[in-house]
């Protein structure tokens, strides 16, 4: 800038007051916050975490099922699919439909829990009368075990205990 730029700026500001500072207001404590439909919330979560996907994409597994929580162990996970728990009970899924599958697999996980049953089998077939769908149960199977927060972790089973068509199921101990 030059000196006639800065004599023009002064001159041309010389009459110019800054603006008043504000005083702060002190700022009055906020309500706490209140979750007027928390309990309405968490039942529609609960209720949607027990429906299938909408996109049935997300049920698409391969041929073999394969779930571990987070703690557990590949190991563990590896052991379990080669049979190196004993199973103490075991649930058939044949023939029945999704509905009267699903009341099933809940009231046999809830048994073997309070049976303290650490490793269960769950038939589920391999979907060959399914037509061009593919294995409905398998799939649905896959679902709701992950959901459930008895499972520790589940695998396919050896080909001499149904193979891709059953599950051996890693419980958790009361």
């Amino acid at each position: 800038m030059s000196d006639d730029d800065s004599d023009l700026f002064r001159a041309a500001t010389r009459d110019v007051k800054p603006l008043p500072t504000p005083a702060a207001k002190p700022s009055a404590p906020k309500p706490p916050a209140a979750a007027r439909f928390a309990r309405a919330d968490e039942r529609e979560v609960l209720r949607e975490s027990l429906l299938p996907p909408e996109d049935e994409l997300q049920l698409v597994t391969g041929e073999e099922l394969s779930f571990r929580r987070p703690h557990i162990s590949e190991q563990v996970l590896i052991k379990l699919r080669r049979g190196h728990f004993a199973v103490d009970a075991e649930a058939d899924l044949h023939g029945l439909n999704a509905a009267q599958a699903k009341i099933l697999l809940r009231e046999f996980i809830a048994d073997s829990v309070a049976s303290h049953f650490s490793c269960v089998r769950v038939i589920h077939g391999k979907g060959r009368g399914s037509g061009p769908r593919g294995p409905v149960l398998k799939h649905l199977v896959n679902h709701w075990l992950q959901r459930s927060d008895a499972v520790l972790a589940f695998g396919s089973a050896r080909a001499v205990d149904g193979g891709s068509g059953a599950v051996y199921v890693l419980l958790k101990r009361r």
